[in-house]
């Protein structure tokens, strides 16, 4: 996808800010690195090197803040709706949650 200016924020929905570990699960079994950097009851937003396709859903799994073993990640179905390069291989994707699994 391409650079894109600063995307105009339409949520209805309030997203707090975070810097969490995130995992992107692809159908062939692929796990890409990311960190969720915002996450709120509609949606959140992704830092990656992961490229997704127009309006791909993905299965994203977000690791607790500090690590916290005793409360499990939050898996969700997520439909991107938007792909921003932030440089160096790294991407902004900011999706709706359509589905929590786990």
């Amino acid at each position: 996808m391409t650079a894109r200016p600063v995307h105009q924020d339409r949520r209805l929905d309030r997203r707090i800010p975070l810097e969490c570990p995130a995992f992107i699960h692809l159908r062939n079994g692929e796990r890409i690195a990311a960190i969720c950097t915002e996450l709120g009851v509609g949606g959140m937003t992704l830092q990656t090197s992961y490229v997704p396709g127009e309006a791909e859903v993905l299965e994203v799994e977000v690791l607790t803040p500090g690590r916290d073993a005793a409360r499990p990640p939050l898996v969700a179905k997520l439909a991107v709706r938007r792909c921003n390069a932030l440089g160096g291989g790294r991407y902004e994707l900011g999706g709706q949650i359509v589905r929590v699994v786990g």
